[in-house]
């Protein structure tokens, strides 16, 4: 596999939103968003199992985005990994790796998109997540 192929796509409606402070699900163009509250510390959680074709070395998060109406200034994101091993992880609680954090700038034109990758090396930074793991 090489660097920088697509290993898991996790789409709008995908979402596990947590039991407060969550990303309200939106429309933009009829297309399924998230939409993150400006002023508050939202989010959103995806589950899903690292595949048989990684092949270690760490995995980068692409986040796509759009600002609702702004067309400058800085959006920040913050992305954790929780690994549910084999008889490991209890449901009823959460063991996030460390978040990894990133600041991007808004597009210039709303409603266009804005790439911005969050990466995390092999390990610890990805709470130790192994292949055919959720």
């Amino acid at each position: 596999m090489a660097s920088g192929d697509t290993l898991v796509v996790f789409g709008v409606l995908e979402n596990e939103p947590p039991s407060s402070n969550f990303a309200s699900i939106d429309t933009r163009n009829l297309q399924p968003c998230l939409d993150f509250d400006a002023s508050t510390d939202e989010s959103a959680v995806f589950s899903g199992v690292l595949p048989r074709n990684y092949a270690g070395g760490g995995i980068t998060v692409r986040l796509a985005w759009a600002a609702t109406s702004a067309t400058s200034g800085t959006c920040r994101w913050s992305v954790a990994i929780e690994r549910q091993e084999d008889e490991g992880q209890d449901l009823d609680s959460d063991s996030f790796a460390t978040a990894g954090t990133t600041g991007a700038t808004a597009p210039g034109t709303s409603g266009a998109l804005q790439y911005t990758d969050i990466a995390f090396s092999n390990g610890a930074a990805m709470d130790s997540l192994a292949v055919g793991e959720r």
